[in-house]
């Protein structure tokens, strides 16, 4: 079994068009959606023209949530804007995800972590604002209830890998389309790719189980950070540009 695994696209349909092509050129059809599709300051409706066509398994991001569940003028702005640029068939589309999903009976999806869509699950920051390994005992413990060999999530936009017990591996792809964020909970701090490239990831089961080859791909990334500057947010245009902020 070998298949992709993208998540957080944020309205990045540039990113998502050179993400598409270069799974296709693996040769790869198969491919497993992990959330937070459209929410920025870029070009959500596009976005949505791009992603629905292709029926994947999608889970339901925290950002997803918010623009269905909140009106405009409660959103955060990078939902606000999306939301105006989305179609009602997009939105109708995001109330029919799951927030978790079992893939070909061994994978297990969601966004974040199983029971909250808006908690890192390997990553714990400090006062300070460090974003830091968390603890195995912590990421296990998160675990507990899936019983699949493969478990995919998203959310942080960091590419990472943890063994778990009995076996288990726990593999976020890293974000498509947002290589750079801030963020004031539980402390402000930053998640920084450190390169402005699209990622995700191949997963593909061996007859020693599963493992993860993460890919990075380049794209025009600076029609997308000069969008982001056009659109008044400067901090997007930072990490679209050099993946920093």
């Amino acid at each position: 079994m070998r298949f992709a695994a993208i998540a957080d696209i944020h309205g990045n349909a540039l990113a998502l068009e050179a993400v598409l092509a270069d799974i296709a050129a693996l040769g790869i059809s198969d491919i497993v959606n992990l959330g937070d599709c459209f929410s920025g300051p870029l070009e959500a409706g596009k976005t949505g023209d791009r992603l629905l066509p292709l029926n994947l398994p999608t889970v339901r991001g925290n950002h997803d949530r918010y623009l269905i569940e909140f009106a405009p003028e409660q959103m955060f702005t990078s939902d606000e804007a999306a939301y105006h640029d989305l179609s009602a068939r997009h939105l109708d589309w995001l109330r029919t995800l799951p927030s978790e999903l079992v893939y070909r009976d061994e994978v297990y999806l969601c966004h974040a972590t199983p029971d909250d869509d808006n908690l890192y699950w390997t990553e714990t920051v400090s006062p300070d604002g460090h974003v830091l390994l968390k603890a195995q005992a912590e990421i296990e413990a998160l675990a507990e209830r899936i019983d699949q060999p493969l478990i995919l999530c998203g959310h942080t936009h960091l590419p990472r890998m943890i063994a778990l017990s009995g076996g288990r591996l726990l593999v976020n792809p890293g974000s498509v389309g947002a290589p750079g964020y801030d963020d004031d909970a539980p402390y402000f701090h930053k998640v920084e790719a450190g390169h402005p490239l699209a990622s995700y990831a191949i997963l593909e089961k061996t007859a020693l189980g599963w493992t993860a080859n993460f890919r990075a791909v380049r794209y025009d990334h600076m029609v997308m950070s000069e969008l982001a500057k056009a659109n008044g947010r400067l901090e997007w245009a930072a990490a679209l540009a050099t993946g920093r902020l």
